[in-house]
């Protein structure tokens, strides 16, 4: 049995390198001066382009592989980046909405302030409204402190929406036309028409209708739609002069003894966030 001999193999190998390096050298310089790719170098280049293609081939599809990943997870995290200021946006919008409505109200009850120059007035934000007697009464951020009073008018929008029936030292509690409580005070109200002005109450509200009802009238004075309603200052507990509203329609009983004024408030009743507190007509002790 024969030996492995290393040094041998080693003397192989570096006699196969200077011959692969001459043949390589002899390839170069040859084609320099003829200026033509020999047979040598052809082998060489191709057998080089195979190899190159089978070892990177793969490498070069798991690198395209990975970049699409990543492209992927880029793609996923912008669209989240663009739903989330998407969210904003809607959420900045309608901050935007909410804001202009209430300064379009906030105009309003100026509005309502610049017409009663010979009133003393409060205004007050709603705090507190509960669904159950939406219709009946709400509560106002302003208080004894402010100088409410029991008893004071209390309009929003250019139309008288109720009363102040408790107040306490940082709100109020305000009682408002369309509360089917029976027993509140009601206010008197003067009818203005063509032919002179008829006085009356206002004792309720029809829902159907969604109209306050005027009853108890004095006089025969013909009463037509769109007659303007206000306060009469009678009775002593709102002043005069502030708007209710204007006749829809007047209805007498069988008799034609009794009539009902029903009357369009000219304050919205529904949607009240800020109100005006007559306080007293100037010079009043």
């Amino acid at each position: 049995m024969k030996k492995f001999n290393p040094n041998k193999n080693i003397i192989i190998t570096l006699i196969l390198m200077i011959l692969a390096v001459t043949v390589l050298s002899v390839s170069i310089a040859k084609r320099a001066v003829e200026e033509k790719t020999t047979m040598v170098q052809i082998v060489i280049n191709d057998t080089t382009a195979i190899v190159d293609k089978v070892i990177y081939t793969p490498v070069r599809w798991v690198e395209k592989g990975v970049t699409s990943v990543q492209d992927l997870f880029i793609t996923y995290e912008e669209n989240e980046a663009l739903k989330e200021k998407i969210d904003q946006y809607d959420e900045i919008e309608q901050k935007t909405k909410n804001q202009e409505r209430e300064i379009a109200k906030l105009q309003e009850e100026l509005e309502l302030n610049a017409t009663l120059t010979n009133f003393e007035k409060t205004t007050a934000n709603v705090i507190t409204r509960s669904p159950d007697t939406w219709q009946d009464m709400l509560v106002i951020d302003k208080g004894t402190k402010d100088g409410i009073e029991v008893n004071m008018s209390v309009m929003s929008r250019n139309g008288l929406v109720g009363r102040i029936i408790e107040a306490n030292a940082a709100s109020s509690k305000v009682e408002l036309l369309t509360s089917t409580n029976q027993t509140s005070n009601h206010f008197p109200v003067r009818i203005t028409t063509e032919k002179g002005d008829a006085f009356g109450v206002l004792k309720g509200y029809d829902e159907k209708r969604e109209a306050l009802i005027i009853e108890q009238l004095t006089g025969k004075t013909d009463i037509k739609e769109g007659n303007v309603v206000q306060t009469s200052g009678l009775g002593g507990n709102s002043p005069a002069d502030l708007m209710v509203g204007k006749v829809i329609e007047t209805q007498t009983d069988s008799f034609g003894l009794d009539r009902k004024i029903y009357v369009e408030a000219n304050a919205q009743m529904y949607d009240l966030s800020v109100v005006t507190v007559i306080e007293r007509t100037l010079g009043e002790n």
